[in-house]
């Protein structure tokens, strides 16, 4: 498949998840909605590496990482990500998953110590301008409920989304250990997405959850297309992109999938964003394409390039 089509396919499948998880909010609890997705996105990628002839175990070095990859990316992340649209528009979720082009260079600083140039921290700095312009009146009225006796729901899932984007990004960055040990992308993506698997279930269970079994064909619809095409299909166009044109070209996936979703959410969730969050969602999309246009970073020890997986997105 061409370089632009495989680009343009996981644009708009991860521009439309965010808006495709709305389906199954209030059939499930959201834990129980993302323990069937990756138990089925995982099964397709395990059925996939035995029809290609691949070895179906890792080595204990790739695998301990990997764990930790999963439960980043594949645990944390998404049911934090459910949990946010439970009180926020699926569009404000999908904006603030681009503020991972920050968080990124941000931990990689952190973890192996990459520089940061003025580029990440002056665009980083216009972007969360632009969060704040964009949730500033949702903010004001949820303090006000608040004061009210209210239970302001509107910060509860803002912290939500928020808490989805850096736990991401942390998986991206361990996506730097598991590459080391082991490079079949499909495989350890299989074992990450059983791992977050296990990790959500085991909460379910220990939460006294149940593991329902909705009987709305919307909820079914939203589960396959979210398993097979925003959770397989889309990531296998992410990193064969990576292969052909590197990870800095293809993660500008992270500022269009934003803006599909925001379009989606005006057309389907009857979404009606004001002049000051129209300002807010500019000044945020901007600032990241911007930063993107910085060259390349070569980390300060001999880790290797990272991969970086923006969506949960979703």
């Amino acid at each position: 498949m061409p370089s632009p089509l495989l680009f343009i396919t996981a644009c708009l499948i991860w521009g439309s998840t965010f808006w495709a998880i709305t389906l199954q909010l209030g059939e499930a609890p959201p834990a129980v909605s993302v323990v069937y997705r990756f138990a089925l996105s995982s099964a397709v990628l395990f059925a996939w590496c035995a029809a290609r002839g691949d070895r179906l175990r890792l080595a204990w070095p790739a695998q301990r990482w990997t764990i930790l990859q999963g439960c980043a990316t594949f645990g944390l992340s998404y049911i934090c990500t459910y949990s946010a649209e439970q009180y926020l528009v699926s569009a404000l979720v999908g904006v603030l998953f681009a503020l991972m082009v920050f968080w990124n260079p941000i931990l990689m600083r952190l973890v192996f110590g990459t520089a940061l140039t003025w580029r990440i921290w002056a665009g980083g700095s216009v972007a969360i301008c632009g969060v704040v312009l964009l949730f500033y009146q949702s903010i004001g009225q949820a303090l006000h409920d608040i004061q009210r006796g209210g239970q302001g729901h509107f910060l509860l899932g803002l912290a939500l989304g928020l808490c989805a984007t850096v736990a991401s990004s942390m998986g991206n960055v361990l996506v730097v250990k598991v590459r080391q040990n082991e490079a079949n992308v499909l495989l350890t993506m299989a074992w990450g997405m059983l791992w977050g698997t296990l990790l959500i279930a085991s909460w379910v269970v220990v939460s006294g959850q149940s593991f329902v079994l909705p009987t709305a064909p919307k909820y079914w619809a939203g589960l396959l297309y979210l398993s097979l095409f925003g959770s397989v299909i889309a990531f296998a166009c992410y990193f064969t992109l990576i292969d052909r044109i590197g990870s800095q070209k293809a993660v500008y996936i992270g500022v269009v999938t934003p803006v599909i979703a925001v379009l989606l959410s005006i057309r389907l969730e009857h979404f009606r964003p004001g002049l000051v969050e129209c300002v807010g969602m500019l000044l945020c999309l901007t600032s990241v394409a911007w930063a993107l246009r910085a060259p390349a970073l070569k980390p300060v020890s001999t880790e290797s390039s990272l991969p970086e997986p923006l969506k949960k997105a979703s």
